[in-house]
């Protein structure tokens, strides 16, 4: 219901064979760029901010062009950057990215992917991901400490240097090598071509970060590589076979665009990566040591598309779960019950929820209550009407239960921030007069924020957090704040200390005030929360156990730096306390 956003789709793919192969095999020269065009188009619910491609040919002859990108903004970005492909641009690696931004930055200057041109073939890099990194600064500290002057301060073109002095070092190492095997002009600089180890340029540049990701790239001399964080936090999907060696963030993807069954399909591993050197041959790196795995579970609940073979199960199993607790809030009462959901990520966990019912009380009463218009125009509209515009995004179907006599169950995938339901939906569920709405969430309560890709990082954004602090102002345990101000600030940064603004209460007590919160005024009908538990969760979506937004068990370091110094700056900035 509330969209959130994060960095990002990767796709890549590396011909294995002559690219005359393919266009007398397939019938075009442009085989790969349709093949990489329909992983992007699969991957579009992952970015839709820019979009972004490049390509690397290993045929042309010095004096023409063999390294090309294309970028774009917009909802419409791939189908532009598509439009611009020309046969000269044709080559054996092909790269692609679809951007949500979780760093407030926009324009085409943070469109991935990234490129570092250099007069060598073996020393241009392009780069793209799927990441947030979180101790930025201590990177960009590294670099100017060792000479650098990176022209812009953000996580990727940080990155892009970082890697590209690595690789310029990589480069000097294979040089000095040549030079002592007696080896001159052109012949040196096909033995740096053909000698390139990324290995060594990735484990010398990811140690140097905290954060989750899946990093990409090329370079000009025909290397491709993909690595994910040692934490298993972003997910990647790779297949090979004697044509092509294909990688995306998502294993549908891979099936539908090549045709192939889930079990053809590897996934890489924590600290892992895939490296595909100029040759052709390719392997599997361990880069960093695999830490304990967290991978992310909001990509099972609501990022990744629920076609995949295990999400589709899991989001079932999130929806089915749940019937115990929305029994007890209906009081039972099924017969007068109307059971929904909020289009459209929440649709898989609702046929999970209506399967549990049908298990214990046989058929039950279903309809499509909550309908989602197309996005209005709201930037025709100063403030006050844009918010009356969004406030209709969805709308109802009038006459789906009887007034005053049936419940309305209605499930989404998560509750945020809680604006939407106060500004919308809670209204137009009222006009159709339930005896009591019971609002489910498949996931539990989000507590804190995400530094690994998903665009929410100030605590006041969620309204668990809002709640929690009413709360505590409600029942006069202000020092509560203060002590936990203190801890955050200047106490051991191994500790998540804004846990303790949540130990006094139950998830009840926070359920109460959430809807007391979010209930618009004026609005008649009776509302009841229902969450996700953690152990639901885990007993769902097993092999993600990555959960710290909902439990505040941050996986790094950098996670637990950044929510203590989240909590200093709220209490600073928005309660503008003094302590």
């Amino acid at each position: 219901m509330e969209e959130l956003k994060h960095e990002c789709g990767v796709a890549m793919i590396r011909l294995l064979k002559p690219l005359s192969y393919y266009e007398q095999k397939y019938g075009s020269w442009r085989y790969g760029f349709n093949k990489l065009y329909l992983m992007m188009e699969k991957q579009h619910n992952r970015g839709q901010e820019g979009a972004g491609i490049a390509s690397v040919s290993l045929s042309k002859e010095p004096g023409t062009e063999y390294m090309f990108r294309e970028r774009a903004e917009g909802k419409d970005a791939i189908t532009e950057i598509f439009s611009r492909v020309t046969e000269d641009m044709a080559g054996e690696l092909l790269m692609g990215h679809l951007r949500y931004s979780t760093t407030g930055k926009s324009g085409l200057t943070y469109v991935h992917p990234f490129l570092r041109r250099n007069n060598w073939r073996a020393k241009n890099l392009c780069l793209c991901g799927n990441f947030n990194m979180t101790n930025i600064d201590e990177v960009f500290h590294f670099l100017t400490q060792h000479g650098q002057s990176p022209r812009i301060y953000g996580d990727s073109y940080i990155t892009l240097e970082l890697m590209g002095h690595r690789l310029d070092r990589e480069v000097e190492r294979l040089y000095a090598i040549a030079k002592e095997q007696g080896l001159k002009d052109t012949a040196i600089t096909d033995y740096i071509d053909n000698h390139i180890e990324m290995a060594n340029v990735l484990k010398t540049t990811m140690s140097h970060y905290d954060g989750g990701y899946v990093m990409c790239g090329l370079t000009g001399s025909g290397e491709m590589f993909s690595v994910r964080d040692p934490w298993g936090i972003r997910p990647a999907f790779y297949y090979r076979d004697d044509e092509m060696i294909a990688l995306a963030s998502e294993r549908p993807v891979l099936q539908t665009t090549f045709n192939l069954q889930a079990e053809d399909i590897c996934e890489l591993q924590p600290g892992e990566a895939l490296i595909v050197h100029r040759n052709g041959e390719s392997q599997l790196e361990q880069i960093m040591p695999p830490q304990p795995l967290s991978a992310c579970s909001f990509e099972r609940i609501y990022f990744s598309r629920g076609s995949d073979l295990d999400i589709y199960q899991e989001r079932k199993r999130l929806g089915e779960q749940l019937t115990p607790s929305i029994l007890k809030a209906i009081d039972g009462d099924v017969d007068h019950t109307v059971f929904s959901y909020i289009p459209n990520t929440a649709e898989v966990a609702f046929y999970g929820m209506t399967d549990g019912f049908r298990k214990l009380h046989g058929d039950v009463r279903t309809e499509k209550v909550v309908w989602k218009d197309i996005k209005l125009r709201t930037f025709i509209a100063d403030n006050s009407e844009r918010n009356d515009l969004a406030a209709h995004v969805y709308d109802i179907s009038y006459g789906s239960l009887k007034p005053y006599e049936d419940n309305l169950v209605i499930i989404d995938d998560s509750i945020v921030r809680g604006t939407t339901l106060k500004e919308s939906i809670f209204n137009i569920l009222d006009r159709l007069h339930p005896k009591k709405i019971v609002m489910v969430s498949s996931s539990p309560q989000i507590r804190y924020p995400d530094y690994y890709g998903i665009d929410m990082s100030h605590l006041e954004e969620l309204c668990a957090f809002r709640a929690a602090i009413s709360l505590i102002q409600d029942r006069g345990m202000q020092e509560l704040i203060a002590e936990t101000y203190k801890a955050c600030k200047y106490s051991s940064a191994s500790l998540n200390h804004v846990r303790n603004i949540y130990a006094p209460f139950t998830v009840e007590d926070i359920n109460t005030k959430i809807v007391n919160m979010l209930r618009p005024e004026g609005m008649q009908s009776p509302v009841e929360l229902v969450f996700q538990s953690i152990e639901g969760l885990h007993h769902a979506c097993p092999n993600h156990p990555g959960d710290w937004y909902f439990t505040g068990h941050y996986p790094t370091p950098g996670g637990i730096r950044l929510v203590n110094q989240a909590f200093v700056n709220y209490v600073e900035q928005v309660l503008k306390m003094q302590l």
